[in-house]
């Protein structure tokens, strides 16, 4: 309880009138302190609504993927006889130069280096762009969060264009900010909307406009035109680029950044090197940019092990390449598989998945037969685009085998 400067003054006067001889005796100073005044400005209930930030309160959580284990007991089946193709993994794994280096860590009792400065200077030489544009993070995923705290203010705006990943609207609204939808034209072309952008974002002074190509969930691409006419805008323009391997890093923007002022592009090792348990994505960002996130990022948010793991997966490109060009060529052929149901209507892709609307029956009804069989796809019952579809992530060929013998008992089982 706080006194104020009446109640010292009390304790000291009542203090004075017992004496020296009180004192002497060592006889116990009796005194009451007054109760503290209850303000009902500053009485507060111990409710968890009077702490949080009121926009929080209404924040919806983000619905992530189920994890492979409790799939596992889902199902009761071991997870090496679940085909998981729902959440747009690598099922080749990293090279085996990862492997080795996880095993020799030599000091994981010491702290990371804050900079990542070895795994910079290893991207540096292959993205051919100074190491000062980059930040590494702890998944693209931070980073994402990290642009939007330091340029939101409340109630900033976001232009979005949906549907694409869901972190970018769910990161604005963490930030306080307001994100602005401007969809992305019909099935099966996907394309962004460039005209409505334009005018969403003068209408609204908007600060950030987050875009991305390959796009999530659908595997359409921004054309280089698209993205220069989006660059005159006065805006920062976040260009994710988490897939662009599986359409050629020829058609990465990366090497631009350097040129210019408001163009920020994001990559990841979890689709190319198969590092999504370790969480491992890169930023390259405008030098004016930079040097503020670097004042706001956490100092050890990489850790030892990731970083370990993202070098030794750049030390192997060989693998890499060969692993993308089989995900590639098995997209192709799941196409191919897919197209010849009468029931799907498969859309074309350039990432490491292809979407999929369900045309007769029930998409959720199709996935949790898929499911049944030990077949997991990630299903859509929203946003309005999507309903009705289910995405299905580039697996090994025995996994294409499996889907499509699922899909014929569906078939058998819906006559």
């Amino acid at each position: 309880m706080s006194l104020s400067l009446r109640h010292i003054s009390h304790r000291r006067t009542s203090c004075s009138k017992i004496g020296a001889k009180s004192f002497r005796r060592r006889e116990p100073c009796k005194l009451s302190v007054p109760s503290a005044i209850k303000d009902p400005k500053t009485t507060r209930s111990l409710d968890a609504k009077e702490f949080i930030r009121k926009h929080i309160l209404e924040l919806a959580p983000y619905k992530s993927i189920v994890p492979f284990d409790v799939l596992s007991e889902k199902l009761n089946r071991p997870t090496s006889d679940i085909v998981k193709l729902d959440a747009n993994e690598n099922p080749y794994g990293p090279p085996p130069e990862v492997f080795s280096a996880l095993k020799n860590i030599e000091f994981p009792h010491i702290y990371p280096d804050p900079e990542s400065r070895k795994l910079r200077g290893l991207l540096a030489q292959e993205c051919r762009i100074p190491i000062e544009n980059i930040m590494i993070g702890c998944g693209a995923d931070e980073l994402i969060d990290l642009v939007l705290r330091a340029i939101l203010e409340p109630k900033d705006v976001l232009i979005n264009t949906p549907p694409t990943f869901g972190m970018y609207e769910f990161d604005c609204s963490i930030n306080n900010g307001v994100t602005v939808n401007v969809p992305r034209k019909p099935a099966p072309s996907f394309g962004i909307d460039v005209k409505s952008i334009k005018e969403a974002v003068f209408k609204n002074n908007a600060k950030i406009l987050m875009i991305t190509s390959p796009n999530n969930p659908d595997g359409s691409v921004i054309s280089r035109e698209e993205i220069e006419e989006l660059l005159e805008l006065p805006c920062l323009v976040v260009l994710d680029e988490a897939y662009i391997e599986f359409y050629g890093v020829e058609h990465s923007l990366v090497g631009e950044v350097p040129k210019r002022q408001n163009l920020i592009v994001l990559r990841t090792f979890s689709k190319r090197a198969a590092l999504a348990g370790l969480r491992v994505g890169y930023g390259v960002f405008p030098l004016h940019l930079i040097e503020f996130l670097w004042r706001m990022k956490q100092p050890y948010n990489v850790s030892v092990v990731a970083e370990l793991a993202a070098c030794a997966a750049l030390s192997n490109p060989d693998y890499l390449e060969d692993v993308k060009n089989a995900l590639v060529s098995e997209r192709e052929n799941m196409f191919e598989m897919m197209s010849k149901f009468s029931f799907l209507e498969p859309y074309e892709s350039q990432s490491n998945f292809i979407l999929c609307r369900v045309i007769s029956g029930r998409a959720e009804e199709l996935k949790n037969f898929l499911e049944s069989d030990g077949v997991i796809v990630r299903y859509y019952s929203s946003p309005p685009e999507l309903s009705g579809c289910i995405r299905v992530s580039v697996g090994l060929p025995e996994h294409t085998v499996r889907l499509k013998s699922a899909l014929l008992k569906y078939m058998e089982n819906s006559k």
